[in-house]
């Protein structure tokens, strides 16, 4: 299967980010000013989606709980931090860390654009990680300002803006080809088997850079994670 049939997470503009004081210490990135207090429960409420489907959603996100000092807290009704719908437009996305807190009620925070009861155990996996991995303010690890990947700009566009994706130039632009500034993240070298990866094909790429389709935390993963948030 090549990249241009597969989804890829849809990521806020890197250009709304706002400037924070940089701590870099280990593998991974999130971003500083995104980040939630360890001690104070997350509240997660879903907008649909099956019963089945809710459950399989919240045992794979609570992967990050069980390796940090985050609580997430899932309720039924009531205001809520994160607030999951699944409508099926083919976009998957979250709002970045604690940002979800900006946007009003009762307008989702984090989307699955293309999961549903038939969903495999391995995309659900993969999706449910990397858009959990935003919400806890982690970032596209490719746009790690550490990353300096060596862009074949043409066969990305030709492949992203294909369906299923259908993205325009400055989507492509501000989602692959942006890197966050370094002033504003945490993290260092780039890890190619972390869940926040994208794909990458060898095609996409002019100096053999390529990554695989993640659909576990790494081992890098779950140190970095451990340490931004220590239990």
């Amino acid at each position: 299967m090549t990249i241009s049939q597969n989804h890829v997470c849809t990521a806020p503009p890197v250009d709304e980010i706002v400037t924070s004081k940089v701590n870099g210490h280990t593998k991974g990135a999130v971003l500083d000013d995104k980040k939630w207090k360890p001690t104070e429960p997350i509240t997660i409420r879903f907008l649909g989606g099956d019963p089945g489907l809710q459950a399989r959603v919240r045992k794979v996100a609570e992967e990050w709980t069980d390796i940090s000092s985050l609580t997430f807290n899932f309720i039924n009704d009531g205001p809520a931090d994160i607030r999951i719908s699944f409508a099926q437009d083919n976009r998957s996305w979250s709002y970045l860390g604690t940002d979800c807190r900006l946007i009003l009620e009762p307008a989702a925070t984090m989307n699955f654009g293309w999961l549903n009861a038939e969903s495999t155990d391995d995309v659900l996996r993969a999706v449910v990680l990397h858009e959990f991995g935003h919400a806890i303010g982690m970032i596209h690890e490719h746009q790690n300002p550490k990353g300096a990947i060596a862009w074949n700009k043409d066969a990305v566009r030709h492949d992203l803006s294909g369906p299923p994706n259908n993205w325009d130039d400055a989507t492509i632009d501000n989602a692959m080809f942006k890197a966050y500034p370094p002033e504003v993240v945490t993290g260092t070298e780039v890890d190619a088997k972390s869940i926040m990866m994208y794909p990458i094909p060898i095609s996409w790429t002019t100096d053999g850079t390529t990554a695989g389709f993640n659909k576990e935390l790494s081992y890098t993963d779950k140190q970095f994670i451990a340490t931004v948030y220590p239990k």
